[in-house]
């Protein structure tokens, strides 16, 4: 179930979603570094990480799902957000060159669907980057962040979720090493808790960001059918001794 847009919005208002922020956008922009020319769209509540592609891409839109909400993005220009259905999305079929979900895959109650969804918007050359609660994490343990909601995955289980919706990943990332502490003193010292938790490889990020590309084809593998020996029923024809044939 998606978290309100109203309960998000006010997270990242404050210093730790401030913070989550930052890290996170480092995160995203390490495995995007370039958007020129790209068609950009974001599943979730992407709002806070979108901005950082907004000038440099060809479109950037951001798609809310109708169970979360949706505010007005960006505030000071014409709207780029919309209310959707997360699993039938206003798009035709390869419309799209990249989409990021932030807040989406956790929160969906068919994630296969939602990512079945963002395989038929995206180009044949399209790349998708999921920002995803790591299971292990500290942030999956606490609900006083959005993630800590919804279902976190390990990173096996978003591969094995990835292959099944004809998705390959290539590329991962990790963020949010410091605690999801609230206090201001604390989260003083967050650049730190990231830069050491980053240079150790620490096994407890908040996040895991996974890119993935997607699959044109998909291989079946070809069933052998199995042969069965079946006696045969008909009377067998045996010669008498005088020559003649009976039964």
């Amino acid at each position: 179930m998606f978290i309100d847009v109203v309960d998000l919005r006010n997270f990242y208002a404050q210093p730790l979603g401030v913070v989550a922020r930052r890290f996170v956008s480092r995160g995203i922009r390490t495995h995007w570094a370039d958007v020129r020319q790209e068609r950009v769209a974001g599943i979730g509540y992407t709002i806070p990480y979108l901005g950082i592609f907004r000038e440099e891409a060809e479109r950037c839109l951001a798609f809310m799902p109708a169970s979360q909400g949706v505010v007005k993005w960006p505030s000071n220009r014409p709207g780029l957000a919309t209310l959707v259905d997360e699993t039938r999305l206003p798009l035709t079929d390869s419309a799209v060159d990249r989409v990021l979900l932030v807040h989406a895959l956790e929160m969906a109650d068919d994630p296969v669907t939602l990512l079945r969804e963002v395989w038929r918007v995206l180009s044949p050359n399209g790349r998708l980057l999921a920002v995803v609660p790591n299971r292990r994490g500290l942030w999956a343990r606490t609900d006083t962040t959005p993630f800590g909601h919804g279902r976190p995955y390990s990173r096996s289980q978003i591969t094995r979720i990835l292959r099944e919706t004809m998705f390959t990943p290539k590329g991962w990332g990790e963020a949010l090493y410091v605690p999801p502490v609230q206090r201001t003193w604390f989260l003083r010292s967050a650049v730190a808790w990231e830069r050491v938790g980053a240079s150790i490889l620490a096994p407890f990020p908040g996040v895991n960001i996974v890119e993935a590309s997607k699959q044109a084809y998909r291989a079946i593998p070809v069933k052998r059918e199995k042969r069965k020996i079946v006696p045969s029923l008909e009377p067998v024809l045996a010669p008498s001794p005088g020559g003649a044939v009976r039964m």
